[in-house]
């Protein structure tokens, strides 16, 4: 019987029930308005709330006739369908269900449910549970779960009094199957497991031997057990498995009863689907054996259709057995299987390379080829299998034995197809990089073969087009840097020529200069340096990186090259790698380490001295500590050579380093020459000192500028000698930082050069005085001036006199008197006096007889006389005694002639006398005694007569 068919009550019989009467048209009026309702636009919420309203005023009024009732009965069929038509429209818009629709549907089935006990309708009470099932189905979805349960719950109890026996509608059947399904699915979304797992026990007695219904709760049993596999616990995997030995029981139980043959094929695919989570679940628990047994059970139900996952299943535990022959029997078996998809395998091969390593990667890789061969397979897939087999490239056990199988997998002309066409532009360019960044490790590593061979197969990737030009030419120079590192220079030159065809750049540039470098081909090297800067995206950073290339093969003069052109580019003013004062040293280091170099050296530092004129101290050397430490660099190498010169007699070398040295040294960093003052003095006075002994070596006169020069250089060096800087002033008691022999070098170096000039006779006695005067005073030193005064073109005996007589004042003064230097002093001061006649300079102390030459003499040998009263013998060197008594015995020899006997009586009294002195001169003294007896008989004869 229909709800539509069934006849109202007399309108003026419902007149009487007059509260009833008023909310049921309320609520008529109601639905009325929801089943006019536009279904694109949202109902009023006045709308829910006003039903609810009206429920519970209506539940209040209970019990009614059964003409109310069916009544009630039909107004909740009209709004159930107005429900029905509004969740039609929101699945057809993909709209979500809302809660308000939820809402209309529980007010329905709970008016529906005030009447359930109405008279004249069929099945009511299956009729009022369909309805609470779909609602809490509704309620389930929005996950009210707590509204949902309570509506299973009411359908529950609706058909709980109803003996399953006495169940034949089909439909009610299956929902008591639904309710109790539905039921245990609440049940476990609130984690009341064990609720839920009953739920389930308990739907077996509503199977009714059909097939849909074995299916349904099987499935239920599946689907929870898969649940619990995800949570990956071990105490979930044997839960999961119990569900799932549950569910293949209801499938055998079901093959068992259903008979018709349709019905009993979707169970047997169930009953293998449940086999395979069973083999999964194993699987998971480490159960290899019981895997297995799941998969022979499978392939027998599969009857030679093999399940893709059947073989995944077979081969993982096959390899957790270590039954590796097995399991690649397994992969292999794949290939021939079309029905796997290419995901399958492929994770296929990927757990096989994990548990087998290096010695599965050939096995691996051969059955993608025999994929590749049978069937279309992507460049993803070919992706992953490379870079599962490559893994960690340069790590790992048998890394180059895997580098060496890839290297020959991607090279195959099938697999290079596959990447082809511009569908395949990313895969490729994937594969590309995959290959590119494996070669860079093994490159980093050092490995240049594997390296090398990974880079040109990573090249089958790169298309042959204008677009790719640059990275086909990247990829040629990093070959060739690959040959350089295993010295293979052919090869290296011909990439390197093809990068250069492909990309001209400065990069090509340097990698032919390094071919260059290690075929010890230096003018190549060097014409390559020329050639970079000529390149369009050359910086100077290139030259930089030849000259420590160039440096590292000891190719000297390339690094030389690179860096004297890497100077040239500071006063463009561009940024550069380094600072030139480290271009400049750099270079210079290198020059010292080959010798013979000295004249370059000078030159650059003649380069850099203008460089750091024209750019001011700091800005060259730098500021403070660092700055000095760079000055004093350049000037301790400057005053190195300049001794190392100085000693092999290279003396204009050496001059010229010594001027540059003292330049160096004279810099002010930050205002401050950091007590280089003494150095500047110290290098000037070898400077000239140099000039002066290069003109003595090669007998060429300096010419007037270079003695005026000369001249220059000593009196700056004489300022800061005088000055308090360097505390040599006479007057000053403190340490000198200038050592003594400095002094006489500047002295006689003075002196020298002063007698070149007209009217420097005083300058010369000057120097000479303050040099007398100082505190590094040596007499043995004077005498070295006083010989020089002495002898050569430009002797001057005044000079020499003064020196010689200031180095016998100063020596007999000495504690312990050298009488051996004493004795040479006074036979020189002996010949000056008498060879430059008229010229001496005698003191009235010394026995001068004031401008008479013989006097002067005389008075010579009355010094040396009055030296050696006291000594002890031998004191006073008796070969110079000797010269002494015999030279001023045989003065008096001209006298006698002349008949100057005063004169000659004289001489012989001094030779006679100086005799007396000296030890061995017994004989000669007898003899000039004798002689001079003589010589007083004669003159007194004389005078007698």
């Amino acid at each position: 019987m229909r709800i539509a068919e069934i006849s109202s009550p007399d309108l003026r019989q419902m007149q009487s029930q007059d509260p009833i009467s008023d909310l049921l048209c309320k609520l008529e009026a109601l639905t009325t308005e929801i089943e006019r309702h536009s279904p694109e636009s949202p109902l009023p919420e006045s709308v829910p709330a006003a039903l609810r309203h009206g429920l519970t005023q209506l539940t209040s009024l209970a019990p009614f006739q059964n003409s109310v009732k069916l009544q009630i009965w039909k107004l909740s069929y009209r709004l159930w369908n107005a429900c029905v038509d509004l969740f039609n429209f929101v699945r057809s818009s993909s709209s979500k269900i809302t809660e308000e629709h939820a809402k209309l549907r529980q007010v329905s089935v709970d008016l529906l449910f005030l009447v359930v006990d109405v008279s004249g309708v069929p099945s009511p009470c299956f009729k009022c549970a369909s309805f609470f099932y779909k609602t809490g189905i509704i309620w389930h979805e929005l996950h009210k779960y707590d509204l949902a349960s309570n509506c299973f719950e009411k359908a529950t109890d609706l058909t709980s009094n109803i003996e399953i026996t006495n169940v034949s509608d089909r439909d009610e059947r299956r929902l008591l199957l639904d309710l109790n399904i539905a039921r245990s699915k609440t049940a476990w979304e609130v984690s009341d497991r064990n609720l839920a797992i009953n739920l389930l026990n308990r739907s077996k007695r509503a199977l009714f031997g059909i097939a849909e219904n074995y299916m349904a709760l099987a499935n239920q049993y599946t689907n929870f057990g898969k649940l619990l596999l995800s949570k990956n616990e071990v105490s979930a995997v044997n839960e999961a498995l119990k569900l799932m030995s549950e569910a293949l029981e209801l499938c055998e139980k079901g093959l068992r009863n259903v008979k018709k043959p349709d019905e009993t094929l979707a169970l047997k695919e169930l009953r293998l689907k449940t086999l395979r989570f069973m083999a999964a679940s194993h699987l998971q628990r480490d159960e290899f054996e019981n895997v297995l047994k799941c998969v022979r059970v499978l392939r027998e139900g599969e009857k030679g259709g093999d399940h893709p996952s059947s073989s995944v299943l077979a081969m993982k535990a096959w390899l957790g057995l270590g039954r590796y022959g097995e399991a690649e029997k397994e992969l292999k078996g794949m290939v021939v299987n079309k029905g796997i998809p290419e995901g399958v395998w492929v994770s296929a091969m990927e757990s096989y390379l994990q548990a087998v390593g290096t010695s599965g990667a050939e096995t691996a890789m051969g059955v993608f080829l025999g994929l590749l061969g049978r069937s279309h397979v992507s460049a993803a897939a070919a992706i992953r299998v490379v870079q599962r087999v490559v893994g960690d490239c340069v790590n790992g056990e048998g890394a180059r034995v895997r580098a060496k199988l890839v290297a020959e997998f991607v090279s195959n002309d099938k697999l290079v197809a596959l990447f082809a066409g511009d569908l395949a532009a990313n895969q490729r360019s994937a594969m590309h990089a995959l290959l590119w960044n494996c070669a860079a490790d093994y490159f980093r590593s050092k490995d240049y073969e594997v390296s090398a061979e990974m880079f040109e197969k990573s090249l089958l990737y790169v298309p042959h087009d204008i677009e790719n030009r640059s990275l086909r030419a990247k990829g040629y120079r990093v070959l060739c840097l690959c040959h350089l590192g295993l010295s293979h220079l052919d090869r290296a030159q011909e990439y390197i020529d093809e990068a250069a065809k492909l990309e001209p750049n400065v990069a090509s540039a340097f990698l032919k200069f390094k071919i260059y470098l290690q075929n010890n081909d230096h003018n190549g090297a060097i014409t390559q340096i020329q050639t970079m800067p000529t390149c369009i995206d050359f910086t100077p950073e290139f030259l930089s990186l030849s000259a420590h290339e160039a440096i590292a093969c000891r190719a000297l003069p390339v690094a030389v090259n690179s860096l004297s052109h890497l100077l040239t580019f500071f006063p463009n003013g561009k940024p550069m790698p380094t600072t030139e004062v480290i271009v400049f040293r750099t270079l210079i280091t290198i020059l010292i380490k080959e010798p013979g170099n000295e004249p370059e050296i000078l030159k650059y530092m003649k380069k850099a001295h203008t460089r750091f004129s024209e750019l001011g101290p700091e800005c060259f050397f730098g500021t403070g500590e660092v700055g000095r430490r760079e000055q004093n660099w350049f000037a301790l190498n400057l005053w190195n050579l300049g001794l190392k010169s100085g000693q092999e007699k290279k003396y204009e070398l050496c001059g010229e380093l010594f001027k540059m040295c003292a330049e160096y040294y004279g810099v002010k960093i930050d205002g401050q020459m950091e007590g280089n003052n003494s150095m500047v003095c110290k290098s000037m006075i070898l400077a000239v000192s140099a000039m002066l002994a290069g003109e003595k070596e090669s007998k060429n006169t300096l010419s007037d500028n270079e003695v005026k020069h000369a001249i220059e250089l000593l009196e700056r060096a004489g300022k800061i000698l005088m000055s308090g800087s360097t505390k040599t002033h006479i007057d000053d008691d403190q340490n000198t930082t200038i050592e003594p022999h400095f002094y006489f070098i500047y002295t006689l170096s003075a002196f020298d050069l002063y007698t070149r000039l007209n009217n420097t006779e005083s300058k010369q006695l000057v120097c000479i005085k303050n040099y007398t005067n100082s505190k590094h005073f040596n007499p043995n030193y004077l005498l070295q001036i006083a010989l020089n005064a002495s002898e050569g073109p430009r002797s001057n005996p005044k000079i020499a006199t003064f020196c010689l007589k200031t180095c016998i004042s100063s020596l007999l003064s000495s504690l312990s008197p050298d009488y051996q230097t004493i004795s040479l002093i006074i036979r020189k001061l002996i010949t000056i006096t008498a060879v430059h006649k008229g010229n001496a300079d005698y003191d009235d102390d010394d026995g001068g007889g004031g401008g008479d030459d013989d006097d002067g003499v005389y008075g010579m040998y009355k010094k040396a006389l009055r030296i050696m009263v006291g000594l002890k013998a031998g004191e006073y060197p008796v070969e110079e005694g000797k010269w002494l008594a015999m030279t001023a015995w045989n003065r008096a020899a001209l006298p006698v002639r002349l008949g100057q006997a005063v004169e000659a009586k004289k001489w012989m009294d001094m030779g006679l006398e100086l005799a007396g002195r000296v030890a061995g001169m017994d004989t000669y003294k007898a003899c000039m005694e004798d002689f001079v007896s003589g010589v007083e008989k004669k003159v007194q004869s004389q005078g007698h007569l």
